[in-house]
């Protein structure tokens, strides 16, 4: 992976996202340069000067893009607005839940990121889809895009879960929707309890059992299947980092879902968390512990551990039924490929299993294979394109 920051890890994770999705290189080397220095103390030292370098660079792409806006220069103000979008979530994405800022950040995002939908005309909808679990106290909604694919007649659709710390923007920014929308499928990316707009703006907390969560988006979808355009009968499902536990759960449990991918393997995320209390592997974000209590609500150590002790794939992945597709990077720093393995091993009943790794020289070795994203995104959405034709 491209380390612009030599001694942290998180921080250049950043840079190599905003790369892979859009970013121009010398405006993020704009952004980086002025926090070279603060970036070797650590990763979570330093990180509101660092939102503040690459604000500055986002600001400036905002001015020239009113500017666009205010000449009738639609195409470039779309563009433009989208590098302000990228940039600003990444620098967000960074900071500790604790920082007063944080709010107000990622609703800027949001902001820029519609202003590049409506000029552009791209075929993205805002939705909201019905929360309301029978065990919780919560009667709410889970914030998401449905992104339309082109053409006539019912498409096949893919629900999009993002991990720990990622967000429904940063799913658009990957470009895995416009490649599902090339090969006629639309795709649903839902921010779910604990991440993106759910956490941040609408307080929804995270949970081991998350076929919960995709039965409410199941309901969503088949009831308003006609409105969209989709197939009810060919809904299937895809997690990046964390999602790649959350989703071959959902698909375990939830048997209407017709397919499924974990890109990046998540098997024993419990078992992880243990070794990051021993320093083992690197953090996906920088105030770690703040961020995970911040996800699950939990007040201490212990009703961490308490929350989570169910974040286990054995004894679940083998309930899968359907098409499983599990990528993973042999290099990745957070997520051992020991637990793609697992759940490719332990997947037994699924008709159609494949285990997808990466390695040099192909490249994409390291977390949710982010070093080399589109590329690896392809591959997923071509396998996504083959399966539903399967079922036909």
């Amino acid at each position: 992976m491209f380390m612009y920051f030599p001694n942290n890890y998180v921080w250049s994770m950043a840079v190599v996202a905003s790369l892979n999705n859009g970013g121009y290189i010398d405006e993020v080397d704009r952004a980086c340069k002025p926090v070279l220095l603060a970036s070797e103390n650590g990763d979570d030292a330093g990180t509101e000067e660092l939102y503040a370098s690459w604000e500055a660079v986002a600001d400036r792409l905002i001015a020239k893009a009113r500017d666009d806006e205010a000449r009738g220069r639609r195409i470039g103000a779309g563009e433009t607005y989208y590098r302000a979008s990228l940039y600003t979530s990444q620098a967000e994405r960074l900071q500790s839940p604790k920082w007063e800022g944080r709010n107000a950040a990622y609703q800027k995002s949001i902001d820029l990121l519609l202003k590049h939908v409506e000029l552009l005309g791209i075929p993205l909808t805002t939705v909201d889809i019905p929360y309301a679990p029978a065990d919780e106290d919560v009667d709410s909604a889970l914030p998401g895009y449905f992104y339309r694919a082109p053409g006539d007649g019912p498409k096949p659709v893919m629900i999009m879960w993002n991990g720990l710390d990622s967000t429904k923007e940063m799913m658009y920014y990957s470009q895995f929707p416009q490649m599902l929308a090339d090969r006629g499928i639309s795709t649903l990316m839902v921010d779910t309890p604990g991440s993106g707009e759910a956490l941040r703006l609408r307080g929804l907390k995270s949970r081991y059992d998350t076929e919960v969560w995709a039965g409410a988006i199941i309901d969503w979808l088949e009831a308003n299947a006609a409105e969209l355009g989709i197939d009810p009968d060919k809904i299937g499902i895809e997690g990046w980092s964390l999602g790649g536990h959350y989703a071959p759960r959902a698909l375990a449990f939830e048997k209407r879902l017709k397919l499924g991918v974990a890109w990046g393997a998540n098997h024993n995320w419990f078992e992880v968390q243990e070794g990051r209390r021993h320093r083992e592997g690197e953090n996906p974000v920088p105030h770690y512990w703040d961020h995970v209590f911040w996800v699950w609500g939990a007040s201490d150590m212990d009703d961490f551990i308490e929350k989570t002790r169910g974040m286990t794939l054995n004894g679940v992945v083998d309930k899968i039924t359907v098409p499983f597709l599990i990528t993973h990077g042999v290099g990745d720093r957070q997520i051992n490929v020991k637990y793609a393995h697992q759940s490719y091993e332990q997947a037994v009943n699924s008709p159609k299993r494949e285990l997808r790794l990466f390695d040099d020289p192909e490249g994409g070795t390291e977390h949710i294979s982010i070093d080399n994203m589109p590329y690896v995104g392809g591959i997923i959405a071509d396998w996504v394109a083959e399966t539903f034709a399967e079922l036909d």
